[in-house]
């Protein structure tokens, strides 16, 4: 079964209503490969989204950068859900390590979001991975399996679930997983996956690589067996994450 390649953008705690319409011109003026072969998602910071979505070219859809873990109500600061289906955002990334590292927001914590997202409707970009020091003591894959149980004991349903796999150490570091490091970890994480929900789940769900993806070295990384796409955060906000984007023909042409 094939999976669709997805590229999602980003964007972080950055820019200005000025910056945000000059990247969507350069998104808006971008060749790309047609929706059947790539499924493209930017997540522009909150108070962008309406903006963004008004003004994004259609075959590019918007996500929010995060979102509550229950209903909305007295959660100051906090959006919920409920916000992103009624402004009609499709997706929303859940578990970016930066909310793990810097917010502690905890594997059950981040699950129970994944959970909650799902069932308002919402698909879920949902981003697991380890620090340096995990990796240095040989426990990554221990550690991706655990952040992806927490998630695979609280829903059934995996068809609106894109896996991110960031390398903590990856992110905003220049640092990049080199393909095969790539290839291995998304290799254990589709047999976990396997193993552990089903064979149906672990072929179709798309695993994609989040960490200092850039237009040098997208096309090597997108040649991987298990690598769906990416998940790109300082490049999406350049022109070079078109380029990121069209390595999507080497999937289609493998």
């Amino acid at each position: 079964m094939g999976r669709k390649f997805f590229v999602g953008g980003n964007w972080k705690c950055n820019g200005t209503t000025e910056e945000v319409n000059k990247i969507v011109s350069t998104l808006n003026a971008g060749e790309v490969p047609s929706q059947d072969v790539v499924e493209v998602v930017v997540s522009p910071p909150f108070v962008f989204l309406p903006l963004v979505k008004t003004s994004l070219r259609p075959d590019f859809h918007v996500a929010a950068q995060n979102c509550w873990v229950k209903k909305g109500g007295a959660f100051t600061g906090e959006v919920s859900a409920e916000m992103l289906v009624n402004l009609s955002i499709p997706w929303v990334i859940i578990g970016h390590s930066e909310r793990r590292l810097i917010l502690k927001e905890s594997n059950e914590f981040v699950a129970d979001k994944v959970a909650y997202a799902l069932a308002q409707g919402l698909k879920v970009i949902a981003c697991i991975g380890e620090t340096l020091e995990q990796r240095e003591a040989g426990s990554t894959v221990a550690v991706v399996a655990e952040q992806t149980k927490a998630i695979a004991a609280k829903i059934s349903n995996w068809t609106d679930v894109v896996l991110a796999y960031e390398p903590v150490w990856a992110i905003g570091t220049g640092k990049v997983a080199t393909p095969a490091q790539a290839q291995e970890v998304h290799f254990e994480l589709r047999k976990w996956l396997q193993a552990n929900v089903s064979p149906e789940v672990a072929a179709s769900t798309r695993i994609i690589y989040g960490g200092s993806v850039t237009a040098a070295n997208c096309k090597e990384l997108a040649a991987q067996p298990d690598v769906d796409g990416f998940l790109v955060g300082g490049a999406s906000l350049k022109p070079e994450f078109i380029d990121i984007i069209k390595s999507a023909e080497v999937k289609k042409n493998a």
